[in-house]
């Protein structure tokens, strides 16, 4: 299945199906019960299950200049939507072409592709001009063209609805903990790129990674992690310290920079893709005035590393 973008008229031919929208991005607790609706309704139906992930981001579009920073690259959200049994994640570009359209003419746009049986929204989404596809017109509209509207509730952790700007709340303040309860395991992927040979220094393979999306960054600090190379199989699973910052003992140039010391791993990624998931923060960013000391702070890393990483299994995702 292809994970390029599409335009609203570009969609495959599908048929009677389940459908949902939205982004989608790191696919929280509350999109994968929403996702579930959808597959769950599609298979009572005996119809397809669909989700149109919109690509870039909708608030790019309406505030220009805003970058909104990914929880995982599109590619992965893609992955994961179809990981969860659904038939079809698609992603459709969100461009002033569909900005434009209202929610009737929006829904209409996929047709003859695809044969709308059912609508999956939470209680407060809205697409469309101006926001114009309510549940409550969705289901006016549903009685005139004949399809169903499933709403789903949302899911509340804490206290309080979990959404992807909470997820990246948490991130961004090194709360590997709540990120993981909302559903979410920080996410990390690129390619990787040649370092200064600083993990060697202290007895490890290490992975610079580059990035061409924008991530949602954790806080500075070290991380217990795991990496895993993507797609040519050049490494299992592979317990890591993540160091988010600038290189120790360079000084603060700005720019921040992500490497993953595998623990049990020697061999060369340079140039492959890897993927890294967050388990849990071990410590601040600090300063060492000797490699001595950063190596002693290591072996103490280390320690801690595979202690986190025993006691939190990984993501499934």
């Amino acid at each position: 299945m292809s994970t390029e973008t599409v335009g609203v008229g570009g969609l495959p031919p599908i048929g009677p199906a389940v459908l949902t929208m939205g982004v989608f991005d790191g696919l929280h607790a509350g999109h994968r019960a929403i996702l579930e609706a959808a597959r769950s309704e599609a298979v009572e139906r005996g119809v397809r299950s669909v989700a149109l992930v919109f690509d870039p981001h909708p608030e790019e579009v309406l505030r220009p200049g805003l970058v909104v920073p990914y929880l995982a690259p599109p590619a992965a959200n893609l992955s994961r939507i179809r990981q969860l049994g659904l038939d079809w994640a698609l992603a459709i570009r969100f461009d002033a072409t569909l900005r434009s359209l209202s929610a009737e003419d929006f829904l209409a746009a996929f047709a003859p592709a695809l044969d709308l049986c059912a609508l999956v929204m939470s209680p407060e989404s809205a697409f469309g001009r101006n926001r114009g596809g309510t549940v409550a017109r969705m289901r006016e509209l549903g009685l005139e063209r004949g399809f169903d509207v499933v709403v789903v509730d949302p899911v509340v952790v804490d206290g309080e609805v979990v959404s992807s700007s909470r997820v990246r709340e948490a991130i961004e303040a090194g709360d590997v903990a709540t990120a993981r309860r909302l559903g979410v395991a920080p996410y990390l992927e690129g390619t990787v790129v040649a370092g200064e040979g600083r993990g060697r220094e202290i007895g490890f393979t290490s992975a610079t990674i580059r990035f061409d999306y924008v991530p949602a960054m954790p806080r500075p600090g070290v991380y217990a992690g795991l990496a895993s190379a993507l797609s040519d199989g050049a490494m299992p699973l592979q317990p890591a310290l993540v160091s988010i910052g600038v290189r120790p003992n360079d000084e603060d140039d700005g720019a921040i920079v992500v490497e993953a010391h595998l623990l049990d791993f020697d061999g060369d990624l340079s140039g492959r893709r890897i993927a890294v998931e967050l388990v849990s923060r071990l410590r601040d960013a600090l300063h060492f005035p000797t490699t001595r000391a950063l190596l002693e702070q290591a072996q103490r890393d280390v320690v801690d590393a595979r202690r986190a990483l025993a006691a939190e299994p990984p993501s499934p995702a």
